[in-house]
């Protein structure tokens, strides 16, 4: 999406969703404590690396995730409530609305060169991998969408895939992968691809 729009909308939503963003905020303060933010450097446009908000949905210290997150947070994870904080994401230039979402630095040198070619647009909060399995698709899967997108991108396919997220949100379907908390670690080695 344009950036002006992007801007736009991310200043309306928040104002809307502002009263929603301070329970949330209370309610895991009250539940987990501080931080009731999860901050983790993420990859944007070109891979330049950059600080992604969201709630913070486990708890904090060791453990596997599916241990970690708690109720309140997968209730959060459900409707898509603990990525509210990424509006602040939109607004100063680091996401779009639509695009291939940001994964973990780490994986970077993992991607072969023609799955590199999802950083070549702005990250974003939802996207064409999010409305076709989300965390429920393989990691090769979710790369083509992603390349696809970037091939194909067009302001209608961007409201397309934004009046499409709100299907998924409400249905809250493909949260996690077989059953886990998360989605399974990118190794660089996935179906078909040799590292």
């Amino acid at each position: 999406m344009p950036r002006w729009l992007d801007f736009c909308a991310a200043i309306c939503l928040l104002i809307l969703c502002a009263p929603i963003m301070l329970i949330v905020g209370l309610l895991i303060y009250i539940k987990l404590g501080a931080p009731i933010l999860f901050v983790q450097q993420r990859p944007g446009f070109m891979g330049k690396p950059f600080m992604l908000y969201k709630f913070r949905t486990m708890t904090q210290g060791a453990g596997v995730d599916e241990q970690r997150l708690t109720t309140f947070g997968a209730s959060l994870r459900r409707y898509s409530l603990d990525e509210l904080p990424q509006l602040f994401n939109v607004l100063l230039g680091h996401l779009s609305f639509v695009g291939p979402r940001p994964l973990l630095m780490e994986y970077l040198p993992l991607y072969t060169p023609e799955q590199s070619k999802r950083h070549l647009v702005k990250p974003g909060i939802t996207g064409w991998a999010q409305i076709n399995g989300r965390n429920a698709i393989e990691w090769e899967d979710k790369f083509k969408l992603d390349v696809w997108y970037v091939q194909h991108k067009s302001i209608w396919l961007d409201f397309k895939i934004l009046f499409l997220t709100a299907f998924k949100v409400l249905n809250a379907s493909d949260i996690g992968y077989n059953g886990q908390a998360t989605t399974h670690k990118f190794t660089g080695v996935a179906k078909g691809i040799e590292q």
